[in-house]
């Protein structure tokens, strides 16, 4: 069964990031598996602008965080002020009471800032001043990151890495996109103009259906045969664990229902697979250069079909 509205998210979002078909499918396939998104890229290639069309046709209550090397947890979770009049603290909420926060450069920040999302993600609710206050429905991440090896950069901890469902990179757009970028209306002008496609009570609905997309046992035992390979290969400081194996789990189904079926395919598992790893497996020399695609088709060649 297709989803008509899905395909008009799609169709909007493909419109202003050119020729980033794959990569906004994965990031639509995130959202409806409920998890967290990261893109992580160079500077100018669009990470931010695809977290604003997302927030705009799915209808939903959107904040920006910028990330940077001073800033304190208070300034995501927000502060309790006194008040004069009434002789008591009240809290003021913080840009995380929203439903898309985009954390853009997420790793300018410092681990300590980092780690005031992790409650967030991991729960979907804030501990601050000693009372736990629930985050909106539906609720998501989304943050952008430098590549590592540039000044002034943190390396997000392991624990913070693991809550991200996704990691793309979106990448230089080739001739023909970049071409018809220089060439055409300016984005940010096409974002604000942009309608939602969804109400947020749809979405909710659209992602409990996913969690309803049918795995057969088979399909489950090629999941756990991709992770046992990266658990006993020398290559991979440690190999997948499982959480990694129900986010495979949970962004197949989601890529499944985009084709409108209501079962995973072994090539759904696979089409998701490079995203999914990228943040995961770590190359026990940390010096060696990982290309993920490479390392997905090499994971996909070891492990037979079932």
């Amino acid at each position: 069964m297709r989803y008509p509205e899905l395909d008009a998210i799609l169709a909007d979002i493909n419109r202003i990031i050119l020729g980033k078909e794959r990569p906004v499918r994965l990031s639509l396939a995130c959202i409806l598996a409920r998890g967290h998104l990261l893109i992580e890229d160079l500077p100018g290639v669009g990470k931010t602008t695809l977290a604003h069309v997302l927030a705009r046709v799915l209808g939903l209550d959107f904040h920006r965080i910028q990330f940077t090397s001073d800033m304190l947890p208070a300034d995501i979770l927000g502060v309790s002020i006194f008040d004069r009049g009434s002789g008591s603290f009240h809290f003021h909420p913080g840009p995380i009471f929203t439903q898309v926060v985009l954390a853009d450069e997420i790793n300018r920040a410092t681990p300590k800032a980092q780690s005031a999302l992790l409650e967030a993600m991991e729960e979907r609710q804030v501990t601050a001043e000693g009372e736990t206050r629930p985050l909106p429905e539906p609720f998501f991440v989304i943050a952008t990151q430098n590549p590592t090896h540039q000044i002034g950069t943190f390396p997000l901890p392991e624990s913070q890495l693991d809550r991200f469902l996704l990691k793309i990179q979106l990448g230089y757009p080739d001739a023909a996109a970049e071409r018809e970028l220089l060439a055409g209306t300016d984005r940010q002008q096409m974002v604000a103009r942009l309608g939602p496609r969804i109400a947020p009570q749809r979405l909710v609905e659209l992602q409990t259906q996913v969690r309803a997309v049918h795995a057969s046992p088979a399909l489950i035992e090629y999941v756990q045969a991709l992770a046992a390979h990266t658990r006993n290969a020398p290559r991979w400081q440690t190999g997948l664990s499982p959480r990694a194996c129900l986010a495979l789990l949970a962004v197949a189904r989601a890529w499944a229902l985009l084709d409108g079926r209501d079962h995973v395919l072994p090539e759904d598992v696979q089409a998701v697979l490079p995203g999914v790893i990228a943040h995961r497996l770590r190359p026990a020399d940390d010096t060696a250069h990982t290309d993920i695609d490479a390392v997905a088709g090499a994971l996909i060649e070891a492990v037979p079909l079932p």
